[in-house]
């Protein structure tokens, strides 16, 4: 008994060191800053995985198990897609744009990467395709090279991104909610921490 409370005393939790809570979303500045960084170093497989993570706002489980024919029709990449959400069991739609179809289609041709082909592959033998964990790396990477603190940030950042500037630019929960897949629309009203960006704008505006 002493041993095991003794090794239970030294185990280290998980999050120690590491913030908690919610990911805050990149801010357009921030977006453009990482896509500039990621083209000029000619990284055609993240700035691919960067676009797309952006535009399609999937979880971290869903992005990484993407096939090219999840997001191309026939030989080419398609303006939309509909994936199965692995938690929720229900499909979710959205737009890939024109910058993304282009540096999917790099990355594919690159690759030489066939329909049934996993987008992202693994570089590791153990697994056919990119792990969570290893995106979650890459992502930190990202925000790290912009000067931003990694630790504030993760993969929910790259969820968030492109619903939070959909809402604030149409202020239409329905929407969001239907982009980022929930079934119910108290989840999104959580999720984008409205309540609290809402009150922060509504004071910068009454600044005196």
């Amino acid at each position: 008994m002493e041993t095991q409370n003794g090794r239970a005393g030294n185990r280290v939790p998980w999050n120690k060191g590491k913030l908690t809570g919610q990911k805050p979303p990149l801010r357009l500045p921030e977006i453009w800053a990482i896509r500039t960084r990621l083209q000029m170093s000619s990284n055609i497989r993240e700035l691919a995985m960067f676009n797309l993570a952006i535009d399609s706002k999937l979880r971290a489980c869903d992005l990484t198990r993407l096939q090219v024919q999840d997001v191309c029709q026939g030989t080419h990449v398609g303006s939309r897609a509909m994936v199965m959400q692995q938690k929720t069991q229900r499909p979710v739609q959205f737009e890939i744009t024109e910058q993304t179809r282009q540096s999917l289609d790099a990355w594919i041709r690159a690759r030489g990467l066939r329909s049934t082909d996993y987008l992202f592959p693994s570089r590791l033998r153990a697994s056919p395709h990119l792990s969570t964990r290893q995106y979650a790396r890459v992502v930190h990477r990202w925000i790290a090279s912009i000067g931003l603190d990694d630790t504030a940030y993760g993969t929910h950042t790259m969820r968030r991104t492109k619903a939070s500037l959909i809402y604030r630019r149409t202020k239409n929960l329905r929407a969001v909610q239907l982009l980022l897949g929930h079934t119910k629309l108290e989840s999104t009203v959580r999720y984008l921490g409205i309540e609290v960006d809402d009150a922060l704008e509504m004071a910068e505006q009454t600044e005196v």
